[in-house]
């Protein structure tokens, strides 16, 4: 990931140096001749060749230069904090798994609470999290993690479907009509480890919000919004 290279042409040469650069050449060990990506975050995407490589960093030749579109429709994870690591876990496979946009949620359930200091803390773990995740996965648009919202500001979320998982709903996620063209964002709502709150699944269902089930089973707060997303994944033919 790294911004400052995006901009170069095909047969321009460059420095990767600094952590990625160290990383890169002492951690990963790339050597001369092997191939790497270098990406910005935004959807440029650059193929290079190694041509040398030393302790500090690598020195590379583009190879291909493209700038991949960003996905359509963004997906967008909900994430209630959870105490323990839950919700991390839950915002790293939802990384890989190829979420567009991640925003935490202080819901009324969550054992875990983000305030004062906290919030800014929280939000640079997370961040970090998505980072990793996302140079794991080789994406080249990397999701942004926004300001922690309360209930009646995601209830008050308008312009997008919202599907707030819910494992007494009625309607399975797997018949939601969903479409590839639409460009609109698709917000999916995942309550903490105690389950989201009934008056808190009243006011989101007031707002316009769609209960929906993933299946018979109750799945964790860190795994049920990543088997969300592998399911509209599918359903999006983006797998």
């Amino acid at each position: 990931l790294t911004p400052a290279l995006a901009t170069l042409g095909v047969g321009e040469h460059a420095r990767l140096a600094g952590p990625e650069g160290h990383h890169a050449a002492s951690v990963r060990r790339i050597a001369a001749g092997e191939s790497l990506d270098v990406v910005d975050g935004r959807g440029a995407r650059l193929t290079c060749e190694v041509v040398a490589s030393d302790r500090d960093g690598l020195d590379l030749r583009v190879v291909e230069a493209l700038v991949e579109p960003a996905p359509r429709p963004r997906l967008v994870l909900v994430q209630a904090l959870a105490k323990g690591d839950r919700d991390e876990l839950a915002v790293q496979a939802a990384t890989e798994l190829g979420v567009d946009e991640v925003v935490p949620w202080q819901a009324a359930r969550s054992v875990s609470r983000w305030n004062g200091d906290k919030i800014a803390k929280g939000l640079a773990r997370w961040s970090t999290i998505v980072r990793e995740a996302a140079k794991q996965a080789h994406r080249a648009w990397v999701p942004p993690v926004t300001a922690p919202v309360t209930t009646a500001q995601l209830a008050a979320r308008g312009g997008a479907p919202l599907l707030v998982l819910e494992p007494t709903a009625s309607l399975p996620l797997s018949r939601v009509v969903v479409d590839a063209d639409d460009p609109r964002e698709l917000v999916l709502v995942v309550g903490p480890e105690g389950g989201i709150a009934p008056e808190e699944l009243d006011a989101l269902a007031a707002s316009g919000a769609e209960l929906v089930r993933l299946g018979d089973t109750v799945l964790r707060t860190s795994t049920a919004g990543p088997a969300a997303l592998a399911l509209l994944n599918a359903r999006l033919e983006r797998w």
